[in-house]
């Protein structure tokens, strides 16, 4: 008798569990849908369509070598790009609670915009869906168990809008043709091997320190101040994104890895580590 119970138990408990993924994974899925056509609507064509080094001559050192080391002459301008990764995230603050991850990213490059969609494994069939996005001017962070209970969501702000838009601009090693000045990046040089590169897009604007490696490749990128959520509060905090392993990807040198960390006080805290499995470029027409 108590067997039939506890099996009835377990197969009513799989059929919710079922029941729940599928709902979730559709909605989500929709939910993504409705993201990436606002982020279409918002889109705008590029020109020129082709990268020439003579049009930049005027640029601080590093980054002139960096367009010559990963772009090559007539480079065809990216408008888009989608594309896939894997990888671990740190769950918590404090500890270390690192969780695997698969997601893809869909990003226009004008004006900046884009949608990560990721999948953290918590335990077999337990997925956290995440929504990380900059369309329109405005930053989306939005974290839902099975992709419809939701566990955290913040509001719209302007440091949300900030943060989000300093990420792509973090990002642009994946599109380097993103960081020409055609785009609306203005370089400002500090030495031979760093440069800050300033990005505005309607009344949001962010900057990052570029460093460059001995091969002209970007290193890493800086800010002292993308807002942190600290106990429920906004703090300005140091916050890096480091790269390598550079591979050619349609002509193209991109990294295929990276990992991104707040640097606080007591040492660098990281909490993305990833890598890149398929990308696929969209050119200016």
């Amino acid at each position: 008798m108590w067997l039939k119970v506890i099996v009835f138990a377990i197969i009513v408990l799989v059929f919710v569990i079922t029941v729940a993924i599928l709902y979730g994974a559709n909605r989500w899925q929709s939910n993504t849908r409705e993201l990436h056509a606002k982020m279409e609507a918002a889109r705008l064509p590029i020109t020129p369509e082709s990268y020439y080094m003579h049009d930049w001559d005027g640029l601080p050192a590093p980054v002139q070598r960096y367009f010559r080391a990963v772009l090559k002459e007539g480079q065809p301008l990216i408008a888009a790009v989608s594309l896939e990764h894997t990888g671990t995230f740190n769950m918590s603050e404090t500890e270390e609670q690192w969780k695997p991850f698969k997601s893809t990213q869909r990003v226009f490059t004008y004006p900046p915009g884009f949608v990560w969609d990721a999948r953290i494994r918590m335990v077999p069939l337990l997925n956290i869906f995440i929504h990380d996005a900059y369309i329109a001017g405005e930053g989306v962070l939005t974290a839902k168990l099975f992709g419809f209970l939701t566990v955290m969501e913040q509001p719209g702000t302007p440091e949300l809008a900030q943060g989000e838009l300093m990420r792509y601009l973090a990002e642009s090693p994946w599109y380097p043709t993103a960081l020409l000045p055609g785009y609306g990046v203005i370089w400002e040089a500090i030495d031979d091997t760093q440069a800050i590169a300033t990005l505005s897009d309607g009344s949001t604007t962010v900057r990052l320190v570029f460093q460059f490696d001995a091969r002209g490749l970007i290193s890493s990128v800086r800010s002292d101040e993308r807002y942190r959520e600290v106990d429920g509060v906004l703090v300005a905090t140091p916050w890096q994104g480091r790269f390598w392993d550079y591979k050619l990807r349609d002509d193209m040198l991109i990294p295929l890895e990276g990992s991104v960390e707040w640097l606080l006080p007591e040492g660098p805290k990281p909490y993305w580590r990833g890598r890149i499995h398929h990308i696929e470029y969209e050119y200016a027409e």
